[in-house]
């Protein structure tokens, strides 16, 4: 009898998440949602975004974004941008760390073989454009862990470098971030585009947990448990959430 069936039959809650995961997940939310309000308080001071190294509100823009102005935003804003920051990255290096030590990051989110075949890659596209859910499986997608990887692995490094560039005594030690993302306002648009695919990101991930049950997923997420057993399960008794 698998591990899902003993548990049913018993009527006990299956294991999902470790803590650290968990930990780690509602850190990173807590931390983006105050990334998220401070950044936005950010660019209404300046709503339009510049390529090179320098900027202002009567120069030509390459990106106008139809935000009001709102000089008043600014300080805060960049206290809570600047503190939320260190927390998302510290918080999500410790994340990386202990997902290479435990092999959850190769064993969960590398592709299989399988999964990368085309027909098996379309399958999951035709899926996503029907919005359909991916259902409680085994295993994430090949899109699903093709995401993480990018976010984990590229984006989150991108948006992290983009932020210090605009840091004056980040630069002053290393000037080779300017050459990096062609200048400063360089370096600000495209933390702002970074931080959009982040954002565009989480709206999908947030759909996927609607569409597939949110209260069970809610539980795995907090608890580490859920009740839901019928197909969640790897191998070893985990959860692919």
């Amino acid at each position: 009898m698998t591990t899902a069936m003993t548990a049913r039959a018993q009527g006990k809650a299956v294991r999902r998440h470790p803590l650290w995961v968990r930990l780690t997940h509602w850190i990173n939310a807590g931390a983006f949602g105050a990334l998220l309000v401070s950044g936005i308080a950010i660019l209404l001071a300046l709503p339009r975004l510049f390529w090179g190294e320098t900027g202002a509100n009567d120069a030509p823009a390459w990106i106008v974004l139809p935000l009001p102005v709102n000089l008043e935003q600014t300080g805060w804003g960049r206290n809570l941008h600047f503190l939320a920051a260190w927390i998302f990255v510290l918080n999500g290096a410790l994340y990386l760390l202990l997902a290479l030590a435990s092999g959850h990051l190769l064993r969960r989110l590398a592709p299989d073989r399988d999964q990368l075949h085309p027909r098996h890659v379309a399958a999951d596209i035709r899926a996503h454009l029907h919005l359909k859910g991916p259902g409680v499986a085994r295993r994430y997608n090949v899109l699903q862990k093709l995401a993480y990887l990018a976010v984990i692995l590229v984006l989150a490094p991108v948006m992290l470098l983009s932020g210090l560039t605009m840091s004056p005594g980040v630069t002053a030690a290393y000037p080779e971030l300017f050459t990096l993302f062609g200048g400063r306002q360089s370096a600000r648009t495209i933390h702002f585009l970074s931080a959009a695919l982040f954002v565009g990101f989480l709206l999908i991930h947030v759909w996927q947990v609607l569409a597939n049950g949110p209260l069970d997923l809610m539980r795995g997420m907090i608890t580490g448990r859920s009740a839901r057993t019928e197909t969640g399960q790897t191998k070893s008794g985990e959860d692919v959430r």
